[in-house]
């Protein structure tokens, strides 16, 4: 059986705008994983009688019904109230539960004195499933009830990404006879549009798997799923597919199931045992900071310099002053002397130059908004490419990164570096 599910988020925070609704993403997340098709994502307040408008809304067009928010202990938080009702059940008091919430007051939550409405935390729907919440005191649950499946989620993100993995993967396992596997394949180098292009034909003809590009920062990825009765079977079934993309896309994949560009970059690296420094100007230091979001990075990235003034290049990478007179601060020329002088300064194997024009506004040169130049040199050989970006502040900036790491990633694999 193929499962349709809506996610229902509970909170007037969420329609105010005061937090962003990251546990639907979460929840959609998984449920993809398991194949499940999520045709609707609701968002309601805290208020009873919307909250089981949008229940029987969600009761007549999904087989599972997954709400996030409206577990805890104040009087606004009903979740657990309005459910029940709508499917006819009864709440329990679960001493059991009640004595996990005192327990969690006593042991992690010492500053903090327990009050007795904490405890309406303990009351479930009779015959429900318990979902162990061991970073929090509100416990989810799930039930089935008139055909449907009904699960009940916290909503604070590190509850619910916590009971997502704990126990709501578990449940959705159950529920199907076959193994859903996916395999993300990483595009860095041609826009969605262009991917959907030369991959049309064959994802219209497809059924088991299925291929689905997503639009990512300056990248594409291609989710490939397969439904089978084993894992095993399942990746025969894509193996294929797999092949049969890398031989149309070529090298513009630069990795299946990888993590980021920037795990790539630190990744080869390390293998080749090979050291890196950089010099940033309209990027301001966002190369550096993904590199070092990655574990071990301080093993061969030896550090990075915001250059961002024709000055502060002259003064920390000895860029000549003459040159940039010249050639203009945004520029081949100038990004490779910027790439040399971090390569040279902190005794590295490869340098990257970053530099270009951010906007919104000009800087004065002439060049375009959006106009950048990435610069990757060692001691015997030099790449730059130039590049034009999107007007938009932040698109720049993690294109140019972005174009800086898939640089690294090409000269440490042998392929083409730059045009």
């Amino acid at each position: 059986m193929t499962y349709t599910a809506e996610i229902i988020a509970v909170g007037t925070e969420l329609l105010l705008g005061t937090i962003v609704n990251t546990d639907t993403q979460d929840v959609s997340r998984v449920l993809s994983e398991f194949g499940i098709n999520v045709f609707f994502h609701t968002v309601v307040g805290d208020n009873h009688e919307r909250l089981k408008q949008a229940v029987e809304i969600a009761k007549s067009r999904a087989d599972i019904i997954i709400t996030t928010g409206g577990l805890g202990p104040t009087y606004d938080d009903m979740t657990k109230q309005t459910l029940a009702e709508a499917f006819g059940k009864r709440l329990v008091f679960r001493e059991d539960l009640a004595e996990q919430i005192r327990s969690f007051f006593k042991n992690r939550l010492h500053n903090m004195q327990m009050t007795e409405n904490n405890l309406r935390q303990a009351e479930m729907p009779e015959g429900c499933e318990i979902f162990d919440n061991p970073v929090g005191t509100a416990p989810g649950c799930a039930f089935e009830a008139e055909g449907k499946h009904v699960l009940m989620l916290p909503g604070p993100p590190r509850e619910c990404r916590t009971m997502l993995q704990g126990c709501v993967a578990p449940y959705l396992k159950r529920l199907s006879k076959f193994e859903i596997r996916s395999h993300n394949i990483h595009i860095f180098g041609l826009g969605e549009s262009m991917v959907e292009d030369r991959l049309r034909g064959m994802m219209q003809s497809m059924q088991n798997p299925t291929l689905a590009p997503y639009a990512k920062d300056s990248e594409v990825m291609l989710r490939i799923t397969a439904k089978a009765q084993s894992e095993a079977e399942a990746d025969r079934l894509m193996n294929p597919v797999i092949a049969e993309v890398r031989e149309i896309l070529g090298d513009i994949i630069y990795g299946v199931d990888a993590i980021s560009l920037e795990s790539e970059a630190i990744r080869l690296l390390t293998e080749q045992g090979m050291t890196l420094a950089a010099a940033e100007s309209c990027s301001g230091g966002l190369l550096s900071k993904r590199l070092t979001d990655i574990p071990g990075a301080s093993a061969v990235f030896m550090g990075g310099m915001i250059t961002y003034s024709a000055e502060s290049k002259t003064l920390l990478l000895g860029v000549d002053e003459a040159l940039i007179r010249e050639k203009g601060v945004v520029s081949r020329e100038v990004a490779l002397a910027m790439a040399d002088g971090a390569r040279l300064k902190l005794g590295t194997d490869i340098g990257i130059g970053i530099t270009g024009v951010a906007g919104p506004d000009g800087d004065g040169s002439g060049m375009e908004l959006g106009s950048a130049f990435v610069a990757l040199t060692t001691a015997d050989q030099s790449f730059c490419r130039s590049l034009r970006l999107f007007h938009d502040r932040e698109r720049v900036r993690m294109g140019a990164a972005s174009h800086a790491l898939d640089m690294i990633r090409r000269f440490l694999t042998g392929l083409k570096v730059a045009d």
